[in-house]
């Protein structure tokens, strides 16, 4: 990718899409000046949680909410929120999404629903609309949880759903812990815990996100409906056999902890469409010990990813899987550990929400798809106690947390005019 990401963006914009305040002219270069912070040589980007250069991409768009009239606070876990006024001074409707990124990510993973948020807020300004009730543009701290393996931090401190010992458990790869991290970026664990103290009174949040996957692409559809956010379950396990010289042990006998990994990994596949449509579960991560050319390994440690958008089936799948770990185990001769490192509830979208957003697709002539999402989002966490919905924007070949992420401005654009649309229809009631 070019390093001046609006050229990019504006080159095969339909500048008819600029309209009734919205700019995709404006969306577009601040797109650019984001990109420009914790850029690589890759084109990609790295702006960890909690680091400088999230602080940074934060304060410019701080900048930005207050140029548009928006007044600005944070809480202790760095969540920035951006409130303009309404006609009544009840509860809220909320938009946004984050502003960190995975190392080497991309441009539009949680930038765009930021900046679609506050073009909503822009667009406004312009045409001199006030909404019915007080509306809120949010930047969630840490969403990706690439720095601490534990993801959607400034949400759920949002929602009172971080605990101390959790925070306390927690290091970066060079071995600083949380405390100290929130203490360089200028806050403290106390301050991050109280953080759910300060909630306001919120009617519903909705999420911009690109799609990350191809399911738009397919359906030639630059906009689609959410139905369901799958939550994530995060089990380690680990095998122990017997270690060995690789020459002088005979295969008969082996208690090789990789071949039982092996076998583990090549059941995993068959039993997400046992229990639905939508469930998912996958190993990325494999340690082996001590890892030797010419030794038979004493321990095979991974973490299975498991997922879905309801809770019951995700639990099937978790229960199956955990089974088959102890079955492949007792046959192997071997023990087996497993942990679960994280298990966060699924969000499916109320059907009223998913029929709204619906109707403000047809507006625009966008045909309705509704799309379960495999990832988790702040919208998740925000969706446990708050009527939440999302908005997916087509994405290029369905690649995410890469620097060859991309989403059309045209698309970009189409988002925004949705939101705005939805948000507006909530105020309203209709």
């Amino acid at each position: 990718m070019e390093r001046n990401l609006y050229e990019q963006l504006v080159k095969d914009y339909n500048h008819e899409l600029t309209h009734s305040g919205v700019s995709g002219e404006r969306l577009a270069a601040r797109l650019d000046e984001l990109s420009k912070i914790g850029l690589l040589e890759s084109g990609g980007v790295t702006r960890p949680g909690y680091s400088a250069e999230e602080k940074r991409a934060k304060e410019l768009v701080m900048g930005w909410m207050k140029d548009a009239g928006l007044d600005v606070t944070t809480d202790g876990a760095g969540n920035v929120f951006g409130r303009l006024k309404g006609k009544s001074q009840g509860s809220s409707i909320v938009s946004g999404s984050h502003v960190d990124s995975v190392p080497n990510g991309g441009h539009f993973d949680g930038p765009l629903g930021v900046l679609s948020a506050l073009e909503v807020a822009e667009a406004w300004r312009e045409t001199g609309y006030i909404p019915e009730k007080p509306y809120e543009v949010a930047i969630f701290s840490d969403e990706e949880g690439s720095r601490f393996k534990s993801s959607l931090t400034g949400s759920r401190a949002f929602m009172g759903q971080l605990k101390l010992e959790e925070m306390d458990s927690l290091r970066d790869e060079h071995g600083k812990s949380f405390r100290e991290v929130l203490s360089d970026y200028g806050s403290s664990a106390e301050a991050c815990l109280n953080a759910g103290n300060s909630r306001r009174d919120i009617e519903a949040f909705v999420e911009v996100h690109i799609e990350q996957g191809k399911v738009l692409e397919q359906e030639d559809q630059p906009v689609g409906v959410v139905s369901g956010i799958a939550g994530p379950a995060w089990l380690e396990v680990t095998f122990t056999g017997e270690a060995g010289h690789a020459g002088n042990t005979p295969m008969a006998g082996r208690r090789d902890p990789l071949v039982a990994a092996s076998l583990f990994i090549a059941a995993i596949e068959r039993f997400p469409k046992q229990v639905s449509d939508t469930a998912v579960a996958t190993v990325g991560k494999l340690n082996v010990h001590p890892n030797g050319i010419n030794v038979i390994a004493q321990e095979a440690k991974l973490i299975v990813d498991i997922r879905d958008i309801f809770e019951e089936t995700r639990d099937r799948l978790l229960q199956l899987i955990t089974d088959e770990a102890r079955k492949i185990a007792a046959e192997r001769n071997m023990e087996v550990h497993m942990n679960l490192n994280a298990k966060i509830k699924p969000l499916p979208i109320s059907e009223k929400l998913q029929a709204k957003m619906e109707d403000s697709l047809s507006k625009f002539d966008i045909k309705p798809v509704r799309i379960p999402s495999g990832a988790g989002h702040d919208a998740m966490i925000i969706g446990s106690g708050i009527p939440a919905a999302m908005i997916f924007v087509r994405s290029k070949d369905g690649i995410s947390h890469n620097p060859r992420e991309w989403t059309s401005l045209n698309d970009c654009v189409y988002g925004v005019h949705v939101l705005k649309d939805f948000v507006e229809g909530l105020m309203t009631g209709h």
